[in-house]
C-alpha cells in the first residue's frame, strides 16, 4: 500500500518508530491530498499576482456566495449557522501556552528531548510543540521532532530519566530568581501541560518523501498523519484532546481542504469527527477578511484562533507590496496596539465570540512574549514589567490565555490571569463582526512613527542572524542586534522564522517604494528626509555583517562565519533587491539547508528566483533528495 511513496536514504529504517506501518498506510491513504495542496497553493500565488498587476485590496467575500470546498453560505458562516462543537475539558483553561520545537539540532536523544522535558514541567497550561517555524529542519530534525514527542506522550523511560534530572535543573533556576521551587512532584506535573502540536503549512514541503508522481509531499500532510497516528492512542488512553494549531491560512478554502484532510484521517483510523480540534494561527491578513467563514469551514474541528505579530506585520507588508503609498515604520513601533493591528485583534476576538448554531463560542489565545529574563538586574526587571503589561493588555482585551516562547516565562506571566480567577472568557460581550468598508480600511490603518537608520540596522542585523540560525538548524533562536552584543540591559528575544520574514519584507518595502527616514543619523550623516536607497541598503548590510564577523562565538558561532552566515548575507541581499517581491523568505532558506558552499548557494538562490519570475512557480521540494 506504501509503494507509491518514496522516502529519503535509508530513513525509514532508521525511524521506523516513527514510519511504523500504520503511519505509512494512512500516508498513502491521504497522498491524493497532495496535489489538491498544490492546486490551491497555486491560486494562492496567482491571487496573490492578480492583486499585485491589478492593483487591488483584498475584500471581504461575497455573503451570497459559498465558502469554495464546502455547502456553506458565506451568510450563514458569518452568522453562526453552522455545525461546531463545544470546547474540551483540557483546553478550557489555557492562560498560558508555552512554545517551541521538541528536538535540538545535532544532538543525542537524551540532550534533544529534554526540550520536551522542560516544556511539560513548565507550568504551562498548554505547549504548542512546533514543526513549523520554530523547528530546525537539517537532517532528519523534523523526525527527531516527532520521536521525542511519541517517547514523551507514552512516558518512555528515557524521557522520564531526562524529566527527573530538568525538573532539579529547573528548580535551581527558580530558587534564585522567585526564591521558591516551581516544580513540586515532577511526575504529576508531567500530566499538568496539554500537548499541543503545529504543523507546518500548507505552503512546505516535507524534506523527506515524495508521492507517486515524484513531488515532495505537502508537509501538512505529514506532520498531520505522523503526530496523530503516532499517538492518538495514548492521548486518549490519558484522556488527552489531541490538539494541532493550523498555520499560515489564507483563505476559507484553505481551511476547508484542511478540514477534509483531518476528516480523512478520522474516518481512516476510524475516529469520530472532530476527535482532531485545532486552533488556527490568524497570521495572514487575508484571513481576518474571512474569520467566520475559516470557523465554519472547519465545524467540529475548530476550537480557537490565536493571534499574533511577526508573521501578521509580514502578510500586510506582502498583501500590500504593490501600493507604493503604504510603507511600515521601524518594526518597533508596530505593537499589538498600532493602527492596523488594533483593528486585526478587535476582529478576532468578535469572531470567536460570535456562537454557531448550538451556541458555541470560541476561544482567543493572545500573542506571543519573546523575552527571556536572562541579563543584567536592570534589564530584567525593565523587560519583564513590559511583558506583564502585555499580558494584562490582553486580559483586558478578552483573551483567555498567551504565548510564550520559552519556559521561564510562564511562572511570570501567569498570574496574571491567575488573579482573575475565569478559566476563560468564552462568550463574553463584544459588538457583532461587520464587514463595511471602514472595517476594510482599519486593516490598513497606518500611523505616524519612525523610520530610522537605527531602525534599519536593527531588520539587517536580525535578518542576517536568523538566516544563519537556520542554515545552523536553529529556527529558533535567542537574538539581538549586534549593536546590543555585550549590553545585558538589551535582552535577547526568542525569535522564530517569522522573525526573518518581516525583517526582509520590511527592508524590500523601504528600498522599493523610496521610503523617507524620519530622523538624522549622525552616525552615517544620513538625514531627515533622505530616501532609503539600494547604495544605502548596500552600505548598511556590509557593517551589520562586518559586525557579525566580528562577534564572540557567544552571539554568532565562530564555524558559522565562513559557511552559513555568507550564505545568509547573500539571500537577505537577494530577497530584499528582487524587484518582484519574493512569496517566501522561508523558501530561499529551505533550499540551503545541509549546503554550506557560497558558490551553490548562489546557484539555488538564482534558480529559484528565476523560476518565480518566469511564471510564479516556487521551488519547495528538497534539492538534495
Amino acid at each position: 500500500m506504501t509503494q507509491n511513496l518514496q522516502i529519503h536514504n535509508n530513513l525509514k529504517e532508521t525511524y521506523k518508530d516513527i514510519y511504523t506501518q500504520e503511519a505509512l498506510d494512512a500516508l498513502s491513504f491521504l497522498s491524493p491530498f497532495n496535489s489538491d495542496i498544490k492546486k490551491i497553493m497555486k491560486e494562492r500565488i496567482e491571487r496573490r499576482n492578480k492583486r499585485k498587476n491589478s492593483k487591488l485590496r483584498i475584500q471581504f467575500l461575497d455573503q451570497d456566495s459559498k465558502i469554495d470546498g464546502t455547502d456553506i453560505s458565506v451568510r450563514d458562516a458569518r452568522s453562526g449557522n453552522f455545525e461546531g462543537k463545544p470546547v474540551p475539558k483540557d483546553l478550557q483553561m489555557q492562560w498560558i501556552q508555552g512554545t517551541g520545537p521538541a528536538a535540538k539540532p545535532n544532538a543525542p536523544l537524551n540532550s534533544s528531548i529534554r526540550n520536551v522535558a522542560y516544556a511539560l514541567l513548565s507550568g504551562a497550561d498548554g505547549w504548542m510543540f512546533d514543526g513549523e517555524d520554530a523547528l530546525g529542519q537539517i537532517d532528519s530534525m523534523s523526525l527527531d521532532n516527532q520521536r521525542n514527542l511519541k517517547l514523551a506522550i507514552s512516558r518512555s523511560p528515557v524521557f522520564l530519566e531526562v524529566a527527573e534530572t530538568v525538573s532539579k535543573e529547573m528548580n535551581k533556576w527558580a530558587n534564585g530568581f522567585f526564591g521558591h521551587p516551581i516544580v513540586s512532584d515532577w511526575e504529576k506535573q508531567l500530566d499538568f501541560t496539554t500537548i499541543i502540536f503545529r504543523a507546518r503549512g500548507l505552503h512546505l514541503d516535507d524534506r523527506h518523501i515524495i508521492d507517486q508522481n515524484g513531488v515532495g509531499m505537502a508537509a501538512s500532510i505529514v506532520d498531520l498523519t505522523l503526530y496523530v497516528v503516532n499517538n492518538y492512542k495514548a492521548l486518549q488512553a490519558r484522556g488527552s484532546s489531541i490538539v494541532l494549531y493550523l498555520p499560515k491560512i489564507q483563505t476559507a478554502a484553505e481551511a476547508a481542504l484542511w478540514n477534509k484532510l483531518m476528516s480523512a484521517l478520522e474516518n481512516h483510523l476510524n475516529l469520530e469527527t472532530g476527535t482532531i480540534r485545532v486552533y488556527v494561527l490568524i497570521e495572514q491578513l487575508e484571513a481576518t477578511y474571512q474569520l467566520m467563514e475559516i470557523r465554519a469551514a472547519l465545524g467540529k474541528h475548530f476550537v480557537g484562533f490565536n493571534t499574533g505579530r511577526w508573521d501578521y506585520i509580514n502578510s500586510v507588508s506582502d498583501a500590500m507590496s504593490w501600493d507604493g503609498d503604504f510603507v511600515n515604520p521601524n518594526i518597533e513601533s508596530i505593537t499589538m496596539t498600532y493602527g492596523y493591528m488594533r483593528n486585526y485583534e478587535d476582529r478576532v476576538r468578535r469572531a470567536v465570540n460570535t456562537p454557531d448554531k448550538s451556541g458555541n463560542y470560541a476561544l482567543w489565545q493572545g500573542g506571543m512574549e519573546p523575552n527571556i529574563p536572562v541579563g543584567s538586574k536592570e534589564g530584567v526587571t525593565s523587560s519583564m514589567e513590559k511583558a506583564l503589561k502585555g499580558g494584562q493588555r490582553e486580559q483586558n482585551e478578552g483573551a483567555s490565555g498567551k504565548w510564550v516562547a520559552h519556559w521561564k516565562m510562564v511562572h511570570i506571566i501567569r498570574p496574571v490571569w491567575e488573579k482573575v480567577g475565569e478559566p476563560n472568557q468564552l462568550g463574553r460581550k463584544f459588538p457583532e463582526l461587520t464587514h463595511t468598508v471602514e472595517d476594510s480600511n482599519g486593516l490598513l490603518e497606518l500611523e505616524d512613527a519612525p523610520r530610522t537608520i537605527n531602525g534599519a540596522r536593527n531588520l539587517i542585523s536580525v535578518a542576517l542572524q536568523y538566516g544563519n540560525a537556520f542554515g545552523q538548524g536553529m529556527q529558533a533562536a535567542a537574538l539581538k542586534p549586534a549593536d546590543f552584543f555585550g549590553n545585558d540591559n538589551v535582552l535577547y528575544l526568542m525569535e522564530d522564522m517569522a522573525t526573518g520574514e518581516i525583517r526582509v519584507s520590511i527592508l524590500w518595502e523601504w528600498i522599493h517604494k523610496n521610503a523617507i527616514i524620519t530622523e538624522d543619523d549622525p552616525d552615517s550623516k544620513v538625514k531627515k528626509g533622505h530616501a532609503f536607497s539600494i547604495g544605502l541598503f548596500e552600505s548598511l548590510l556590509e557593517e551589520e555583517y562586518q559586525k557579525l564577523l566580528k562577534a564572540g562565538n557567544k552571539d554568532v558561532h565562530d564555524d558559522s562565519k565562513a559557511t552559513t552566515l555568507p550564505i545568509s548575507k547573500e539571500i537577505v541581499r537577494t530577497y530584499v533587491l528582487t524587484k518582484q517581491k519574493l512569496p517566501w523568505f522561508i523558501d530561499l532558506l529551505n533550499i540551503n539547508l545541509n549546503n554550506s558552499d557560497l558558490k551553490e548557494a548562489k546557484s539555488r538562490i538564482e534558480k529559484y528566483t528565476n523560476a518565480f519570475l518566469k511564471d510564479g512557480t516556487r521551488i519547495t521540494e528538497n534539492l538534495d533528495f
